[in-house]
């Protein structure tokens, strides 16, 4: 994959520079203070020691030259001692992603060295899919992409390339071919995708930084990642699924030696290893190591299956039919699935529908029950990588349409903890309030509306108060996005009690 493990050795890749005028010190420190947060956060997170006196860390505008030559020396030692997955755990993990300027000039100023290490070319590598990932309309964002989907965003960082696929470049091409076929993760895990496609990177020598190779990696790179990523949460939502209609039939204790654990595990811990399962993407992983990640998953479902198995002859129409899903707070990161992955919904879904329609009803609007609204947005969100970075993202409950920021996206896909789930709280009161709306404009009936405004209300009390710990602890990235959050909840909230 784009980001996969760095090798223990990095031998150097003396590589032509293009011809290009020389770089100005004053155009090279644009792109300093450009990357400077990048790699502030990056020394805090991995605890190094940042010379770069705290009282200049306020880039100014114009440097001295000792300042110019001390800051550029600590970014190349930065460079050396940073490896890719470490870079990667930042930008999918803090808002620093979605800075476009920032992640341009990172990219420069890898590509510029004269002399580039594997590590130099890994972090190319992934550098450009985090930013096709941020930069990429919504409308291409879930298609079966092109080179040339890749090339009108990443053009904005390599100039104008063509979109032709290079000869030697047809393997990834071919493999791309093969993933639109794969259903589960068990299936994807019999090929060795990441590894083909390391080796088709590392056979390229200088080639690599070829511009239409770049495409092709991109491309090979972000959809191989978003298939795993889809099949993955296809897994996770099965098993909570199954864990869910072990609990309705009264199961406390399961076997779970398929995980690695004992035959006798209690119900309560599992549901837990389920909801916290973290993606494998944060991490310094090699093929072996992604597919022992995935394996275990794999065996984690196995054992949920058999677990189901056992109980179904003397509880079918509980097997069946478990009364509820997870709920919100539990779910975290592992809340979304693959429907395009060939998993079924958790069937209580389709029996609620099946009753409507046999006492001649509509199912009611999910926009009008909160886990259902919850749901709903979740199954919006299931193409959609964990960490996009996008600036806004749109779902749609019933006839309204609700845009959600990146900070909100992420918290449904890809983050976990009382931050997170507050912010999903909130989207969730916003996309009750504006369906009711929407519904009431519609059909002249607004009674519907009473419930979700009674909602909206106390999230808004809540909400409130998260916001002032948050600024207490001086967490002010989670007090920013809760109250910019909490303000949209308002207007919301506004807007429907003048109807």
């Amino acid at each position: 994959m784009g980001d996969t493990a760095v090798n223990k050795t990095t031998p150097t890749l003396n590589l032509p520079v293009p011809q290009k005028p020389a770089t100005s010190r004053q155009a090279k420190w644009a792109e300093d203070r450009s990357v400077f947060p990048i790699y502030l956060a990056l020394a805090r997170q991995l605890e190094l020691e940042i010379p770069v006196a705290k009282e200049k860390w306020n880039l100014p505008e114009k440097p001295d030259l000792e300042l110019f030559d001390e800051v550029e020396a600590w970014l190349d030692e930065m460079d050396q001692r940073v490896a890719v997955h470490q870079l990667r755990k930042l930008l999918q993990t803090t808002t620093l992603n979605a800075n476009e300027t920032s992640l341009c000039a990172l990219i420069h100023r890898h590509l510029q060295k004269n002399a580039k290490t594997n590590v130099d070319r890994d972090k190319v590598d992934f550098l450009l899919v985090q930013y096709f990932a941020l930069c990429a309309p919504a409308k291409i964002y879930h298609k079966q992409i092109e080179l040339f989907d890749v090339a009108q965003v990443i053009g904005s960082v390599l100039g104008e390339v063509d979109d032709a696929t290079l000869p030697w470049c047809e393997p990834l091409e071919q493999m791309i071919t093969q993933l639109r076929a794969f259903r589960s993760l068990r299936e994807i895990l019999k090929t060795n995708f990441i590894e083909q496609g390391r080796k088709v990177k590392e056979t390229a020598g200088g080639m690599f930084y070829d511009p239409p190779a770049l495409l092709a990696f991109v491309r090979f790179n972000f959809l191989l990642r978003r298939t795993f990523i889809e099949l993955m949460h296809a897994d996770l939502i099965a098993i909570r699924s199954g864990l869910s209609q072990l609990e309705t039939a009264g199961v406390r204790i399961i076997d779970c030696h398929h995980f690695g654990l004992s035959a006798e595990e209690p119900l309560g811990k599992i549901r837990e290893v389920a909801d916290e399962w973290k993606q494998p993407f944060q991490q310094d992983y090699t093929e072996r190591s992604v597919n022992q990640t995935f394996e275990k998953l794999l065996g984690l479902r196995t054992d949920v299956e058999r677990a189901l198995e056992k109980i179904a002859p003397k509880a079918p129409e509980k097997a069946a039919r478990p009364e509820k899903a997870a709920s919100p707070a539990a779910s975290g990161q592992a809340k979304t699935a693959a429907r395009d992955a060939g998993v079924a919904e958790p069937s209580r879904q389709p029996a609620e529908k099946a009753a409507a329609q046999t006492a001649g009803k509509t199912p009611a609007s999910p926009a009008l029950d909160f886990e259902a609204c919850l749901e709903k947005i979740w199954e919006q969100l299931i193409a959609t990588p964990p960490t996009r970075g996008r600036s806004m993202t749109t779902v749609k409950i019933g006839a309204a349409r609700i845009l959600l920021s990146s900070w909100e996206v992420t918290a449904f896909v890809s983050e976990d903890g009382p931050s997170a789930e507050d912010l999903r709280r909130a989207v969730v009161a916003r996309a009750m309030v504006t369906a009711a709306v929407e519904s009431a404009k519609e059909t002249g009936n607004a009674t519907s509306m009473d419930k979700a405004l009674s909602i909206a209300r106390i999230e808004v009390s809540r909400l409130q108060e998260r916001v002032d710990i948050a600024k207490q602890a001086k967490d002010t990235e989670a007090a920013v996005n809760l109250g910019i959050s909490t303000k949209r909840l308002l207007t919301a909230l506004d807007e429907a009690e003048k109807l």
